[in-house]
Parts: C-alpha cells; structure tokens; sequence
C-alpha cells in the first residue's frame, strides 16, 4: 500500500493493515495519531514506561513501509558529532603525508573521508520511500543535545562547515521514544505530535501475548497476563512492561512440556520470575502472600477463559 501512493494518503485502515501483519496491537489512538504525524509530516513523540511497544512502533512501520530504519540510540553524554558525522582522521592524516601536505587541504574533507552517524544517514537517504528515523529514548540525551535536535528537526538540513550544507531531499519518518527519565522541552514537544503509550489492559496484553507466543496454550496465557497485570499494582520499584511479559510468557511455554495446559503454580512463578522483575528489592517483595493473591488472580482469569471459550 505504501508503494502505491504517498505516505500522506494512507488510510487509517492501511497503518492498521500494517500492525496486523507484524502483529502489532494498536489501540485507535495510536492509530489515528500515526496517520496524522504521517500525514502532516511532523515528528512524532512517544512516551510511556519501559518496554511499553514504543521502540517496536518505528521497526513496525519500517517494515511496513518496506524502507530503512535509521536508529539513533540516545544515551548520557552523546554528543552531535556522534549522532551526525564524523571525518576519518586516521585516513585523513595518511592522505596528508603521502603528499607531504600539499593541496590536500580540501581534498580530505570529501565524500571519502566522511562518516555518516544515524541523523546523516536519514538526511541523505536516496530515493522512494523515506527512512524511519527512530531516536531512541531521548531522555537519556542531555538538554544541549536536543536542543540541537531542534534544529534537525526544524528544516531536515545540516551544515558541515568543511563540507557544506546537507538537505533531506524528502524528510525522514521520525519515532521519537521517551521513557520519561526526564522533563522534555516544550520546544520539541511543539515541533512533534505527542502519544503517550499507556499500559495494556488485560486485554489488550492477551491479545499481545496469543500473537506473539502462539505456543503458549490460551488458559495459560490468560494466567500469565492476569500475573503480570497484578505485579504492576504493587509498590515495586520497576514495573515489567510487556517486554517482560513477553518474556514470561515464553519461558514459561519453554519449561513446559508440549500441550501442557495445568495451572500456573507459586513454584513455577518463583523460578520464573526473573523474567519480570529486574530489581533486587522487587524480588525480595515476593513472598508467600504475594504468592498466594497472584495464583488466585491466575485462577480467575483461566476461569474466565475457559467460560470465553
């Protein structure tokens, strides 16, 4: 469908085609807001707790889109050069003595010697459908640098001094994901439409969990979700995303044999439980009582899919 007319024109119903084919569950928020950052052509911010999909989003749309995804991991301390260009010094100076420095002056600073970093690399994609440009966790960067974000973001044009000025000859797809370690600027937030990814209900996390762990027998999978939706009412120091349920989810399809469909049991949550809780004083938190209240949630939720079914 996106082969076939320009990203302006896509339907709600085609980005929806898109999360169904990669098994990506879209509630109709996010869907509309997609449409409307595609369609405008503005950035678009998604913010929400660890593992809550937001990275998955610019993968899945670049996939659906049959394009590039240009990854801009965020991280303290990241400076533009390393998010934009570097030149290759080590190539630059042996130029410079194999002609004993003479009228190279220019000659280094050309196409070969250039590293591209993620924002260059979006900015001077070739032709057909534009790359999704997804930075990931903007949060972790330093206000210095998405202050020069800004300008990226502004015009999809850089100037390299030695260089010259690079503009996108049509702009990227941009994801930004936020976890919301931090404040975001009111500028970007201005320059971006914004979603923010609120936790599954049980049951849109079922449906997560059939897609994506087909294995996992349906009983079992209702447990599963009913544990992990208990687990995020508790006062622990980090919640699991659905990452971590996916994560349980398929470790507790791998130590079972095939077709076992029992009840999800204390022991089993206990020797499993490393897949969703990844703080020391969360696990310390789980004990008998703890126990006790999520198998008797699991119970409940299998009942209710049996009924379902």
């Amino acid at each position: 469908m996106a082969e076939s007319r320009g990203l302006a024109d896509l339907t709600e119903d085609d980005l929806r085609e898109i999360f169904e084919a990669a098994d990506y569950v879209a509630d109709e928020d996010l869907v509309t807001t997609v449409r409307l950052a595609l369609g405008m052509g503005k950035p678009l911010l998604v913010e929400g707790e660890p593992g809550a999909g937001k990275t998955e989003l610019g993968k899945v749309l670049a996939e659906g889109f049959d394009t590039d995804l240009v990854r801009l991991q965020c991280y303290e301390g990241l400076a533009a050069e390393h998010a934009l260009y570097e030149w290759n010094y080590t190539k630059q100076l042996l130029e410079i003595q194999s002609r004993d420095g003479e009228g190279v002056a220019e000659s280094v600073f050309s196409e070969d010697y250039l590293f591209e970093r993620p924002l260059l690399r979006a900015l001077r994609h070739g032709g057909g459908t534009p790359p999704v440009l997804l930075i990931d966790e903007i949060d972790r960067a330093d206000e210095e640098f998405e202050a020069f974000l800004l300008e990226v973001l502004s015009d999809f044009q850089v100037t390299i001094p030695e260089y010259g000025t690079v503009t996108a000859d049509q702009p990227p797809i941009v994801v930004i994901t936020s976890n919301r370690t931090r404040g975001l600027s009111d500028a970007l937030k201005r320059r971006c439409l914004y979603r923010y990814v609120e936790p599954p209900t049980f049951e849109e996390e079922l449906e997560i969990v059939r897609r994506k762990v087909p294995g996992l027998d349906a009983a079992v999978a209702a447990e599963v979700c009913a544990i992990v939706q208990q687990l995020r009412e508790e006062s622990f120091l980090k919640h699991p995303g659905v990452a971590e349920t996916l994560d349980w989810a398929r470790a507790v399809a791998m130590l079972r044999a095939d077709g076992d469909d029992s009840e999800i049991t204390p022991a089993e949550i206990e020797r499993t439980v490393s897949a969703l809780l990844k703080e020391a004083e969360d696990f310390q938190r789980v004990d008998t009582d703890l126990l006790d209240g999520l198998v008797d949630a699991a119970r409940e939720a299998r009942e209710a899919a049996e009924i379902d079914a």
